[in-house]
């Protein structure tokens, strides 16, 4: 029975892990689109940076639900002490995403004398969106006090230099993704603006991605043991040699003016940054010191919540593919979804 549970926890840490980076890669595209609405002040480019997305955008939240569902499920002990440590910022991201949605819909519907409000609300929305996931992620990687399976922290413990650095940096990252989706799906001087503001943005996510990997083995000696003692130094060495090489290509395409390179390069930046995250914590799910085995909900509960899981995934990733298979290629300025 004890190995049943050790391997039904791994396969939820899976499922789990790759709910969030669905997210991470769904909407940050759009909600890049949102942070990067001061360099377009028109209104027909906005049009159409937010027609990109319109037949998608309202799907990608299902992979967050999914995540959060499947921690319930599977960790409730990470639920519990992740949702009390982390409550406040979590209630603004969901505070910001739906008055985004909101301002989304109105936008297409409003008056001339209306819009820039609405374009206020989208642009304030995506930024606060991100800013908090950001922050979330950071109070999360710095640790949770944790006392006899309860969160034993202040409510402000979430705020940190740290944090707040992860904030922006998430801004930089989802504002990059955004760039090249929209290098990938427009076309005239909008795309020419987006190939400038790419190599700009690009530039200062991988100071980021440098800063972050430096920062978060100060912060935790286990980190650091992790990456820079033998054997692991080389064995986890292909990661930040990756990271630079990915970095290169993503701006010799942009050089070269390719469509839709840039935004696949983009992609495998942020994944590596998610996987390094993942190696620096793995296999803890309540940083520093809670593993997945430590925080699992009986064998029972698991199998009983995998069989719905392995039901609903798949149909999530259908529909999806179909929706972004229909919608494919470059977006007509004269089109509208709304």
């Amino acid at each position: 029975m004890m190995d049943l549970s050790l391997d039904l926890s791994l396969v939820w840490a899976i499922i789990i892990l790759f709910g969030i980076m669905m997210y991470i890669i769904m909407d940050g595209f759009d909600l890049g689109i949102g942070i990067l609405y001061p360099f377009f002040q028109e209104k027909h480019d906005r049009d159409l940076m937010m027609n990109t997305v319109a037949p998608v955008w309202d799907g990608n939240e299902t992979w967050l639900v999914l995540g959060g569902a499947g921690l319930l499920a599977a960790f409730p002990l990470a639920y519990s002490v992740i949702l009390s440590a982390l409550s406040l910022p979590l209630l603004f991201m969901l505070m910001a995403l739906i008055f985004r949605g909101v301002a989304f819909e109105f936008r297409f519907r409003a008056t001339d004398e209306e819009r820039h409000f609405w374009d206020k609300a989208f642009l304030c929305g995506s930024i606060a969106a991100t800013f908090f996931q950001g922050m979330t992620l950071g109070a999360y990687l710095q640790g949770i006090k944790v006392v006899n399976d309860a969160y034993a922290g202040g409510p402000l413990d979430w705020i940190s230099p740290f944090s707040i650095f992860t904030g922006l940096s998430l801004l930089v990252t989802y504002a990059l993704l955004g760039c090249t989706w929209l290098i990938m799906k427009t076309s005239g001087d909008l795309q020419k603006t987006c190939y400038k503001l790419s190599r700009q943005i690009s530039v200062f996510l991988f100071a980021t991605i440098v800063i972050i990997s430096i920062w978060t083995p100060l912060m935790d000696h286990g980190i650091a043991d992790r990456w820079f003692t033998m054997p692991n130094l080389l064995l986890l060495s292909p990661v930040p040699l990756l990271v630079a090489f990915f970095f290169y290509r993503l701006q010799k395409s942009l050089s070269d003016k390719s469509e839709t390179t840039p935004f696949i390069y983009t992609l495998c930046l942020i994944l590596l940054g998610y996987m390094g995250l993942g190696i620096s914590i793995w296999p803890n799910i309540i940083p520093p010191h809670i593993s997945i085995h430590a925080a699992a909900a009986p064998p029972q509960s698991q199998m009983f919540a995998l069989v719905g899981a392995l039901v609903i995934i798949p149909i999530i990733l259908i529909y999806t593919g179909w929706a972004y298979y229909v919608f494919r290629g470059k977006v007509n300025p004269e089109d509208a979804y709304h």
